[in-house]
């Protein structure tokens, strides 16, 4: 049975799989980049809300593990009577409301609106362009988060 690290890492690997994927496609200038947006954004973030999510659990050394993680704090099991949220998560909460996490946890863009769309059209472009690169700093700052808050939950 896997832990929470683990699985929060190997989300991290397939976001940063699929961001290569995305900059491969972009370079080969084959498919619009607001069609590799729309077809790209969105599963990078579930890979990485779910790497936040399963980190979260691994804060609370959540046993036995859900079959999904959390996809914010709120989302969160109690904490055990007698025992205090941990100063991690409450940090994370605040970048939740305001800071890079929120814009991990928004949703991509779905396409054009309405009132924009070309009737037959499922190729828009994302509302919220984000590319490979934004991507990778996303990954970034989740690692050292990570790393930063499992070495101070290991002291």
């Amino acid at each position: 049975m896997a832990n929470a690290r683990a699985l929060a890492n190997q989300k991290l690997y397939y976001a940063r799989v699929l961001a290569a994927a995305w900059r491969a496609e972009l370079g080969g200038q084959n498919i619009p980049a607001t069609v590799l947006t729309g077809a790209f954004d969105e599963p990078c973030r579930a890979h990485l809300r779910d790497a936040y999510g399963w980190f979260l659990l691994e804060i609370l050394q959540v046993e036995p593990l859900p079959a999904s993680p959390p996809q914010n704090c709120g989302a969160l099991p109690q904490v055990a009577a007698g025992k205090v949220l941990p100063g991690e998560v409450r940090e994370l909460a605040q970048l939740e409301q305001n800071g890079w996490v929120a814009d991990i946890l928004a949703s991509g863009g779905t396409g054009l609106p309405a009132s924009i769309r070309s009737p037959g059209n499922l190729a828009t472009a994302a509302e919220t362009p984000v590319g490979p690169d934004q991507i990778d700093a996303w990954i970034d700052l989740l690692q050292d988060t990570f790393n930063r808050m499992s070495d101070s939950l290991d002291e």
